[in-house]
């Protein structure tokens, strides 16, 4: 009653035995395909890791030195741009995440929030009674009568170019894991996992124990089972040249270390426009929501405060290294798998499952 290992002499084989091995080459098939699969998804997910944490540094920076310039050149506002400041930095991490947003509609949230701030802080310092209607007006007048010039909209475009190729990165990183992951669990058909019990265990019903398959019969076994998988090779190397693609453009014009680091000048700039045009907008909000309670006595707006160059530039040389040469280390890993899926069957036949170094070995008839 044997299905699989049929043969004219003595077999010590029964069906039973027969479906056990078919079982057995199920488990033993995954196990090997996972440790192929181990080093390329253990250097992604690392990768993943490490790139994350280079973002966060730069991030990190980046909302330091936005939050220092506050701190330094326009202090009656500092404590209250705290929060929008943060928000804007966890946006920009959110976004680079893959979340739903823009960075448009992050940076544009930002000066909403910040121009309420200029205005009765540095453009009128005397005004006392900031109500939430009062504010609110604030936040919508700023996009009709554009307090910061164009310095709010080439933030935007600076951002958006250096952040696409981030995010996109990002999210090629997580594809290419799930990826892997399939095709881990790619299901044997019922035709496969008979030829692999036919090929490594029909020589035990011989009493053949230490017998092991011929090279070529192996390579043809495994190549019929693992032609879904194979068929991944044209798109995994599309892949590697799509990584290969958004290093170079993080790396190129579009480069996020610089992007980032140049966020807290481009918004001094926009609040120095604001400043230097304070009795035009001042005029302009007036018409739009009115005049606010101003403190008795005339005080004067804030002095304008030209901003240095604030000096944590150690910090930032050291994460632009590093995220450098993370991505040089791991293009360079990635494109010796290109052919990950197109030799995944020699690689399962190399090692101890074939007869290489001896005469005889099984063809899935006899020995020969």
């Amino acid at each position: 009653d044997l299905q699989i290992c049929q043969h004219r002499a003595p077999t010590c084989c029964t069906k039973k035995m027969e479906e056990s091995y078919q079982a057995a080459v199920r488990r033993e098939r995954t196990q090997s395909i996972q440790a192929l699969n181990f080093e390329l998804k253990y250097m992604i997910v690392g990768h993943i890791t490490a790139f994350q944490e280079a973002f966060e540094s730069l991030l990190r920076f980046a909302e330091n030195r936005t939050s220092s310039l506050f701190e330094t050149a326009y202090r009656p506002m500092a404590k209250e741009a705290a929060e929008p400041v943060k928000e804007l930095f966890t946006d920009i991490s959110l976004y680079i995440l893959g979340a739903e947003t823009t960075v448009e509609s992050a940076v544009l949230r930002f000066f909403d929030s910040l121009f309420p701030l200029v205005y009765s802080r540095l453009i009128n310092p005397g005004i006392t009674d900031l109500s939430e209607d009062y504010t609110e007006c604030l936040r919508l007048t700023r996009q009709d009568i554009n307090p910061f010039g164009h310095y709010s909209k080439n933030m935007v475009t600076e951002l958006s170019k250096s952040l696409w190729a981030s995010r996109m990165l990002s999210q090629a990183l997580s594809l290419g894991i799930e990826v892997i992951n399939t095709t881990e669990h790619a299901a044997l058909t019922k035709e496969c996992s008979r030829a692999l019990v036919k090929m490594q265990y029909c020589p035990h019903c011989q009493g053949l124990t230490l017998i092991r398959p011929c090279v070529g019969y192996c390579l043809n076994v495994m190549r019929g089972c693992l032609a879904s998988v194979s068929e991944l090779d044209a798109q995994w190397r599309e892949f590697i040249s799509t990584l290969e693609y958004l290093t170079n453009e993080m790396a190129a014009s579009h480069d996020l270390e610089i992007a980032l680091s140049g966020i807290w000048n481009s918004i001094n700039e926009a609040i120095l426009h604001a400043q230097l045009n304070g009795p035009q907008l001042s005029a302009t909000v007036d018409k739009v929501c009115g005049q606010p309670k101003q403190q008795e006595g005339n005080l004067s707006s804030a002095s304008i405060v030209p901003v240095k160059e604030v000096t944590e530039t150690q910090t930032f040389t050291m994460a632009h290294t590093s995220l450098n040469n993370k991505r040089r280390e791991f293009i360079n890993y990635m494109k010796r798998s290109r052919t990950f899926y197109a030799s995944i069957a020699e690689r399962l036949c190399d090692g101890d499952l074939v007869m290489r170094d001896s005469s005889t070995c099984w063809n899935g008839e006899d020995v020969v």
